[in-house]
């Protein structure tokens, strides 16, 4: 077992304190660090990304060989809130004065911060492989920006945020959240170089923050997994709708879904609420309106050829709901395109 003790006075303290101890290459270019390692203690990578306002982002994509504790240390200065969650994989957390470890597990998300002084620990198991997020706020800075308003927050997450003298230990662990790993998975996908890509992928971060926040809300106000599914099939689910994506001009109905699926109605209804806050039905036109305007942005295609192309079989129906979720007719989105090209 290998334990590293993290004792950081900046964000990028972790990954260079981790190098120290694990080897590997560091590399840093415009904010963003990664540090490559492929030896006795693991195989993958750890990377860093610092934005403005006090906010940074943490990815590990590792396999390791054994098993690897972080000892990380709240410190006076650099004392974050963290919001963590695991893609593929799984950790456990405790806070240095608890004997026992909570697990969290894949697809789960864990918020916390410790008081001045205390420890996390964060252990990765040997042999698994794990994909974790870790969004880490500094307050004293986040605060200081214009458009933060964390009193619109619930009344525990807001103490936390203003509790700028890290008085308070804080942990909650979240419910399954598929939305979460297709946002990451997005995040990741993001292309280009120097500023824009860390514009883009710091809009990314910010989504992944909400959805957190959004989770704790939800755990307070009770919500849970709808008690007939699991995460089996939530994951089969999910998959749909990624089918759906891919090619929304096909014709779907609950009847010919639930069959492929092997689920029943009721449960693809369930789930499809739970995951994407829709229904089944609600969610197909909603994929294909997007699809819809994505077409209008970057094609030549006219208004009929892309009703017909994503699934619609009426131009008016198509304008009527483009004009109800957008808040603008086709015909006015493809001048406005025109206008200003």
């Amino acid at each position: 077992m290998i334990e590293i003790e993290i004792t950081a006075d900046s964000p990028k303290d972790l990954i260079t304190q981790i190098h120290d101890v694990t080897g590997g290459t560091l590399e840093t270019e415009w904010n963003e660090s990664y540090l490559r390692i492929n030896n006795d203690y693991a195989i993958g990578f750890i990377r860093f990304i610092g934005f403005d306002w006090g906010v940074n982002l943490l990815d590990f994509e590792l396999k390791l060989h054994k098993d690897f504790i972080l000892k990380i240390k709240a410190d006076e200065e650099y004392n974050p809130i963290r919001f963590l969650y695991p893609s593929l994989g799984y950790l456990k957390h405790r806070f240095g004065v608890q004997n026992d470890e909570k697990v969290i597990d894949q697809f789960q998300s864990l918020v916390f911060t410790n008081k001045t002084g205390g420890y996390n620990y964060i252990s990765f198991p040997k042999n698994e492989s794990v994909d974790i997020n870790i969004i880490q706020i500094t307050r004293k800075h986040f605060l200081k920006k214009r458009t933060t308003n964390v009193s619109s927050l619930n009344q525990k997450l807001y103490e936390i945020f203003v509790d700028t003298d890290h008085e308070n230990r804080f942990s909650n662990f979240g419910t399954l959240n598929l939305q979460m790993a297709d946002l990451i998975k997005k995040m990741k996908k993001v292309r280009g170089k120097g500023m824009l890509r860390i514009l883009k992928i710091e809009a990314k971060v910010y989504e992944i923050l909400s959805l957190h926040i959004q989770q704790h809300n939800r755990i307070l106000d009770g919500k849970k997994i709808p008690s007939a599914l699991d995460k089996g099939d939530l994951k089969i689910i999910r998959k749909l709708g990624y089918d759906i994506v891919k090619n929304p001009a096909k014709e779907y109905s609950l009847e010919q879904l639930s069959y492929k699926s092997g689920l029943t109605q009721a449960k693809l209804q369930e789930g499809c609420k739970f995951l994407y806050n829709r229904t089944v039905t609600e969610y197909i036109r909603h994929v294909r309106l997007e699809s819809a305007r994505n077409l209008l942005k970057s094609t030549d295609l006219n208004i009929s050829q892309v009703v017909y192309s994503v699934g619609f079989s009426s131009r008016s129906y198509f304008s009527k709901i483009f004009k109800e979720k957008y808040d603008i007719t086709p015909n006015q989105f493809k001048k406005k395109l025109i206008n200003t090209t």
